[in-house]
């Protein structure tokens, strides 16, 4: 854990159950000059069944391309975290190293290869050291199980407290459980999932139904969240259902027990998405930006996240400054239908402006005590149409600015 705790972290971190078929470990690769685990290894039973929603940048990383083809399985046996080096950018020495890793774990698993998954995050454009990864391996597969929370920590990087969430829901008369652990604190702006963040459940969850539910869990959580509005090559959300628990297997959304997995699923999802907002690298202050009355529910989406992503609405969050003109200048670069006199914007519940202008007797008074707080509320009505959503952010101060200045160093 960082010494400097972000101020938005949890009092305390929540007590994760075990998952039946899931065991976890943790050793030292040393890919970075620091004194602590950065190689994680998740040993999953026989029968898994696995999803995935990776990034779209046009430049990922071996591991992420590696990782798509081995979707198409839908069976996992292992999975390979390592922090400290994002492997991105490295032509065929970073994809050596993606191979060797996997080699090595399907061997040690006495498994098919397409039946392991990788993932690394850190710096990009360093390729991983082959004998560190080899050598980690070696380690970690002699090691202990660890907990969730070793777990958590080892897949860290700027991260200042490790990730983590747990739910429940009930499938044909018995309860199953979701555990999920992510790490992610700048580079933030998803365009399919964020991070890296993985998801075990004891239910039996049939592949195709699982990658549709993490789909749609995915559009209401990892992909309403941004940081910087820079999206990672190595974003990785990945969820694997152990089957290991005596509840029917689901394979179509008609099963019984189905919606409440798909509940408990999305609202995992939602609890490691605001985790990460309120990691953000710098931040101090948690945001959600409500946009309603749009010309539909994309358009509301391209509008909130034009607000979440201005660096001058962030910025005055920061300064506690109620410059709601600010909010106004991002509805209007957003691309989308509006009409200004027909915009409405409030901070903490209270409306500021109206009908294109502040409202008659404003009392700023509310507003500014709304932001010295951690938790800020906007929200925006376009006035236009039936088009809703809601987004999260975090504010931009220059504690962002130091991570990112002496990052690689």
């Amino acid at each position: 854990m960082s010494d400097n705790l972000s101020p938005l972290a949890p009092a305390q971190s929540p007590v994760l159950p075990e998952i039946a078929g899931v065991s976890c470990r943790i050793a030292r690769a040393r890919y970075k000059e620091w004194d602590r685990c950065d190689l994680t290894f998740v040993e999953l039973a026989a029968g898994t069944a696995v999803a995935g929603v990776l990034t779209r940048s046009k430049c990922p990383s071996p591991e992420v391309e590696y990782c798509r083809e081995a979707l198409l399985g839908g069976k996992a046996r292992g999975l390979v975290v390592n922090a400290g080096n994002a492997n991105a950018f490295t032509g065929a020495r970073g994809l050596a190293a993606v191979k060797k890793i996997i080699s090595l774990a399907s061997t040690h698993l006495g498994c098919d290869e397409n039946e392991i998954f990788v993932s690394s995050t850190g710096v990009i454009g360093v390729p991983l050291p082959q004998d560190k990864a080899e050598a980690g391996l070696k380690a970690v597969f002699a090691a202990k199980p660890c907990s969730w929370e070793d777990a958590a920590a080892t897949i860290m990087t700027t991260d200042t407290f490790p990730k983590m969430a747990t739910t429940s829901a009930i499938v044909g008369g018995q309860t199953v459980h979701l555990c999920g652990i992510i790490k992610g604190s700048g580079m933030i702006a998803p365009d399919m999932a964020t991070m890296l963040g993985y998801i075990f459940t004891d239910a039996a969850v049939e592949a195709k139904l699982l990658q549709e539910m993490l789909s749609a869990a995915t559009a209401r959580s990892f992909n309403c969240i941004t940081v910087d509005s820079d999206t990672s090559t190595s974003d990785t959300v990945l969820a694997f259902a152990t089957g290991q628990n005596a509840a029917p297997a689901l394979t179509s959304f008609d099963d019984d027990g189905a919606d409440a997995f798909q509940a408990a699923l999305s609202d995992l999802c939602m609890q490691m998405a605001h985790l990460v907002v309120r990691d953000g690298e710098g931040a101090s202050k948690f945001i959600e930006i409500a946009v309603t009355g749009a010309a539909s529910n994309d358009s509301a989406k391209h509008i909130a996240l034009s607000i979440a992503n201005s660096p001058l609405v962030k910025t005055a969050i920061a300064g506690e400054d109620a410059n709601w003109g600010r909010v106004v200048m991002a509805v209007g670069k957003a691309g989308e239908p509006a009409d200004r006199d027909k915009l409405a914007i409030g901070f903490g519940g209270v409306t500021v402006a109206r009908d294109g202008l502040v409202v008659p007797d404003y009392d700023e008074a509310p507003v500014a005590a709304h932001l010295k707080g951690s938790e800020i509320d906007i929200t925006v009505d376009i006035g236009l149409g039936d088009g809703r959503a809601t987004v999260w952010t975090c504010d931009l101060t220059h504690g962002y600015i130091s991570i990112n200045a002496d990052y690689r160093s």
